[in-house]
């Protein structure tokens, strides 16, 4: 039986169960979690991030504040025009049996965790005119990166810190399963020799395994921290959203108690051999730019290494996207009849534009806040959901026509849409 976890759309964070699961006992040859919670590596240098890749919420907020983008959480549709940009169809990945780990206590959760942070990375994306950051897994020599598509979302540009190389990568995306919060990029250029993840088969996990959590906590870079749990309970099922947008759902997720941050989004759950047994995806706690949570949930790693699997093969499929969709470079929100009297306009359907990003393709064709998108590509445009499906069935580089109202009349231009991860 699932347990679902629903989320308070104001409070950016997972519900916590009415009757939550007591302790596990600690497994024999490790010790128990310390009961007490570690004070936070330092706060990151300010104004470097506008946003840490968040695991309280499994869809990224795509800096609306800024006019980054279209509202990304909207109607994905899957562009049918779309290629992947994968390197050559490569042997699948295969999990493991779980392996028995030796040692016990901090020293050896630091022995295990030395095993697995060379094939941990940094990953940094540009949204809009801000930053983000998050983690990832390198899954193959020539460097393919498993993540959190909520790490990458929404965002223009990728780049890649490998640790123990003083090089930063560039990297593209190559494809994403939404639906499951699974995301493949590509480190750019030829690339060869890098360490991998060795993953385990989670269906051999049970409530008490001792495990690791290791990502790029608040997404200062480095050696990623190393924190010991045990895992609590199985076959989750949470729900998340960012805030009054809409929600979504994953099934099957992993419960532990080792503490997470903010950015350790696509990083490893390991089990006391150093094999990954899990995606960290979403944890439920308020504040994480200044504390941690010691609930956190990850994906199956079955589940991730099947998705995975999908893309490295280039399957079509509805749930699959692949490469980046189009970018117009505006925030909007469905227009109604009241805000239309507010702002004098003739019309009481439409995309109200809320921002626009400045040298986006929107800004080029004269868009302005308090626009109203009404046609785009030659469809009737009615509310901001309708213009996301038609930016997306549009490839960077498309030139699409767009016609919009505002307090001076009606006006048209044609655009060429840029390119945004999905």
């Amino acid at each position: 039986m699932t347990d679902e976890r629903p989320v308070d759309p104001g409070q950016f964070s997972l519900t916590p169960p009415e009757q939550p699961p007591l302790p596990p006992a600690p497994p024999e040859g490790m010790g128990p979690p310390p009961a007490w919670m570690p004070a936070p590596p330092p706060a990151p240098a300010p104004s470097v991030w506008h946003r840490i890749a968040a695991f309280v919420v499994l869809i990224a907020v795509v800096a609306a504040a800024a006019g980054a983008g279209i509202g990304f959480s909207i109607a994905r549709a899957i562009n049918p025009n779309q290629t992947a940009q994968a390197s050559p169809i490569a042997s699948p990945i295969q999990t493991t049996a779980p392996a028995t780990g030796n040692g016990n206590g901090s020293s050896s959760a630091a022995a295990v965790a030395a095993k697995v942070d060379p094939a941990i990375v940094d990953i940094n994306t540009t949204i809009g005119s801000s930053a983000a950051a998050g983690t990832g897994m390198i899954v193959s020599s020539t460097g393919e990166i498993l993540t959190n598509n909520h790490v990458v979302n929404g965002s223009t540009s990728i780049s890649v810190v490998v640790q123990g190389r003083s090089q930063t990568y560039t990297a593209h995306l190559v494809g994403v399963d939404v639906s499951q919060d699974v995301a493949v990029i590509q480190i750019d250029g030829n690339v060869s020799g890098l360490p991998t993840v060795k993953f385990a088969n989670s269906s051999s996990i049970q409530v008490g395994d001792t495990v690791i959590a290791i990502g790029n906590a608040l997404g200062q870079g480095g050696t990623p921290p190393a924190n010991q749990g045990h895992v609590t309970a199985l076959d989750q099922t949470i729900t998340a959203s960012e805030g009054g947008g809409a929600s979504e759902t994953l099934n099957g997720m992993i419960e532990s108690d080792a503490l997470i941050y903010e950015g350790d989004s696509g990083g490893a759950l390991v089990n006391s051999a150093g094999q990954v047994i899990g995606m960290i995806t979403a944890g439920q706690a308020q504040g994480f730019r200044s504390s941690a949570s010691n609930v956190g949930y990850a994906i199956a790693s079955n589940t991730a290494v099947s998705i995975v699997n999908r893309i490295r093969a280039h399957e079509t499929a509805a749930d699959l996207t692949y490469g980046q969709v189009g970018y117009l470079g505006v925030s909007v929100q469905s227009l109604d009849a009241a805000t239309a009297q507010q702002l004098g306009l003739s019309i009481t359907s439409g995309a109200l534009v809320a921002s626009v990003q400045p040298g986006a393709p929107a800004a080029s064709a004269g868009l302005t806040r308090n626009s109203v998108i009404t046609v785009f590509g030659g469809k009737t445009i009615t509310n901001a959901d309708e213009l996301g499906t038609a930016i997306r069935s549009h490839q960077p580089g498309d030139r699409v026509s767009v016609t919009w109202v505002n307090a001076s009349g009606s006006h048209s231009a044609t655009v060429t849409l840029a390119g945004v991860n999905p």
